[in-house]
């Protein structure tokens, strides 16, 4: 599928030949064609969510923070106050940016193996009123668990909150649907389970919200509000937009429909997880989440003491036999984490799983 190495990172990902093609051709940024793939790009976002009609589309240059950031700086007015629900990293990142835009934020915090719990979502909106908004990250790509949105969203709704969603590590494979689940904001990028490439986020914004959201924001380049007024007014976008990166990302899009929607892009990430976790314990790695909570987008696995491994070695000889991994991302154990995501099936994975063998058959021979 690809003439480089195989990433099984959680973005940048490998991606499609279609997808890649689909770059070669130079945009001019204000031109009809480019204008009307814009268009495109936005109606088959909100599409993927079922957010026709309920929502509006806005993307952003950037990385996936950057849109995080612009939605906080957007939505969270500054009498607002933000509650942020954290198991992982990317939770307590949002926590960060709420702080450094001078924003009133408090934080829920749970282990990095424990779900958001939606009972003390709801207890801690009855005994704050001052809370205007929730952020929930869907699926925490720091180890790979899955959050309980349904339930956190209606637990959200009946306090009459605003819930952000962190879509970033689901947006395209799990299930969202923003026609019956309550989201004021949804939040994502093009280089993960869309499996584009990086460099524009997105979020799939009830209108009234960005109504209200008029002058809040104190950034020029990452205010949500202006940014959606701008294409409304006349499809275009308000500073130059990375042409490749967009196009690149509609031809994901289009593959995604060809493949079956969301819900087949989900099956057969659900059988390279299968492969994969079937593979790893063979092979004596242990997963680092209990499998009901886990999602399968990326994969967390102990770094077995016993065995001597080094992280830094193991990357080594995979990225010699052609594979990329990540390394982890917690604070209480030494692990390594593999992507199930990208333009990738089970063959690759059965591929990575004998590299595995013949790299630790190198490494405990030294």
């Amino acid at each position: 599928m690809t003439d480089g190495p195989i990433l099984l990172t959680p973005g940048p990902l490998t991606t499609a030949i279609e997808t890649r093609r689909a770059m070669l051709r130079d945009w001019g940024s204000r031109d009809p064609a480019f204008i009307a793939l814009t268009a495109e790009l936005r109606d088959r976002l909100l599409r993927v969510a079922k957010g026709e009609g309920t929502h509006a589309a806005v993307p952003l240059q950037g990385s996936g923070t950057f849109i995080v950031e612009a939605a906080i700086a957007t939505l969270v007015a500054p009498g607002d106050k933000l509650l942020v629900l954290v198991n992982g990293a990317y939770g307590e990142r949002m926590v960060t940016i709420a702080r450094r835009l001078g924003r009133a934020v408090e934080a829920l915090r749970w282990a990095e193996d424990r779900s958001v719990e939606p009972a003390r979502v709801a207890a801690a909106l009855r005994a704050d009123p001052a809370i205007t908004h929730v952020a929930l990250v869907h699926c925490e790509t720091t180890t790979g668990i899955l959050n309980p949105l349904e339930a956190v969203a209606a637990a959200v709704a009946e306090a009459g909150r605003a819930l952000l969603l962190d879509a970033m590590s689901s947006f395209g494979a799990l299930p969202l649907d923003l026609s019956a689940t309550p989201v004021t904001a949804v939040l994502a990028s093009s280089n993960k389970c869309l499996e584009g490439v990086p460099g524009l986020g997105f979020a799939l914004v009830e209108p009234a919200a960005l109504e209200r959201a008029r002058g809040a924001s104190p950034s020029l380049s990452l205010d949500l509000h202006a940014q959606w007024r701008g294409f409304e007014a006349d499809g275009q976008w308000r500073f130059t937009p990375p042409v490749q990166v967009v196009a690149a990302l509609v031809e994901a899009l289009r593959l995604l429909e060809a493949e079956g929607g969301p819900e087949a892009r989900h099956a057969r990430y659900r059988d390279n997880f299968d492969t994969l976790l079937a593979g790893m314990q063979r092979l004596g790695f242990a997963l680092f989440l209990d499998e009901r909570v886990q999602a399968p987008i990326i994969a967390t696995f102990h770094l077995p003491p016993a065995r001597g491994l080094a992280f830094r070695a193991l990357y080594d000889a995979l990225a010699a036999r052609g594979f990329l991994i990540y390394p982890g991302k917690l604070t209480q154990a030494e692990t390594f984490r593999i992507g199930c995501i990208g333009a990738l099936d089970r063959r690759d994975f059965a591929r990575l799983l004998e590299a595995v063998e013949g790299s630790l058959r190198v490494l405990e021979a030294a």
